[in-house]
């Protein structure tokens, strides 16, 4: 039988990361400097596009016009989306450069469980595949791809993926392509992803990949013990990457570090650097912080892993 038990560590690598060398003794560290929290001149909200948050109208229209007109419309300085208080049901969406997605408090963006028209993109090249089955892959919910300059946070708002029918697909073995992620950014730069609930990711919570320049601080992410491959947050092959005063409680691993899948992750060759993670706190059944597994690509610089507690269904693994 599996022990409940309690992992607390404090880990720290004697390298200095470059957005950290100007602390003075007695601060507390953080990331904030990493990348600027730019304040956008321009706002809209989804309610300006038809958006209805009812928690049963379907809102994929709205959230594809008001990120069209951010796209092309561009504004100096860039745009906040607004996300006003209540339900918001939409398909998958994709973001643009220099645009801020706004939760406001008692807002919850709310994936479909329609499946059947869910978008498919080409596997990871550092994986080859999909990450469960052969061929391509489900996009993730909210997606970035190519982009920088680009926000998520809000009045601790939820995003909640509703991935049970996705967990189930995966138990019955009638899964035709790989689960989704929750929050993808993909060769994207300069992100930051603060103040925001994540519940329920039909697979991976955060995944940047091939990206750098990311922060992830003061954010929630929960889903049950026994909902498959909810890993909290994954860099992949990217380089950058600050974790911090977080909150993280799923199925798999809290924080999973990766660089790509065999064969693939090596001809590749992109590997995961610079990455700090503190004060991050949680439960899990499976790793606390884990490096792999694919690392294929290797892992470069872990500057500071400090103040990390989680509890563990499972013997020791990770860090």
């Amino acid at each position: 039988m599996l022990r409940f038990v309690v992992v607390s560590f404090c880990l720290c690598f004697y390298a200095v990361a470059p957005f950290l060398s100007s602390i003075t003794a007695g601060e507390v560290i953080t990331c904030s400097g990493m990348v600027p929290m730019r304040y956008r001149n321009d706002k809209i909200s989804i309610a300006d596009f038809g958006g209805v948050g009812d928690g049963r109208t379907l809102n994929t229209k709205a959230f594809h016009e008001a990120i069209y007109r951010i796209e092309h419309l561009k504004r100096r300085g860039g745009t906040l989306l607004y996300v006003p208080p209540g339900v918001y049901l939409t398909e998958s969406f994709n973001l643009t450069s220099h645009m801020t997605l706004y939760l406001a408090k008692g807002a919850v963006i709310k994936a479909t469980q329609d499946t059947s028209n869910w978008p498919l993109i080409a596997p990871l090249p550092s994986y080859g595949r999909g990450r469960e089955l052969p061929g391509g892959r489900y996009i993730s919910f909210i997606h970035g791809d190519g982009i920088h300059d680009v926000v998520i946070t809000g009045e601790n708002g939820t995003i909640d993926g509703q991935g049970d029918v996705w967990w189930n697909m995966w138990r019955q073995r009638t899964l035709q392509f790989t689960r989704p992620n929750l929050v993808e950014f993909l060769n994207s730069r300069n992100i930051i992803i603060s103040n925001v609930i994540f519940r329920n990711s039909p697979f991976w919570n955060i995944h940047p990949v091939y990206s750098s320049n990311v922060v992830v601080r003061y954010v929630t992410i929960l889903a049950p013990h026994d909902s498959p491959n909810t890993d909290g947050i994954d860099p992949d092959s990217s380089s950058n990457v600050c974790i911090e005063d977080s909150y993280i409680s799923t199925g798999d691993d809290v924080v999973a570090i990766k660089s790509g899948w065999d064969e693939y992750g090596i001809a590749y060759g992109r590997h995961s650097s610079d990455i700090t993670i503190r004060r991050v706190t949680g439960s899990s059944p499976f790793g606390g912080i884990a490096v792999g597994s694919e690392t294929s690509g290797g892992v470069q610089n872990l500057y500071e892993i400090t103040h990390v507690r989680f509890r563990s269904q499972a013997p020791a693994q990770g860090l």
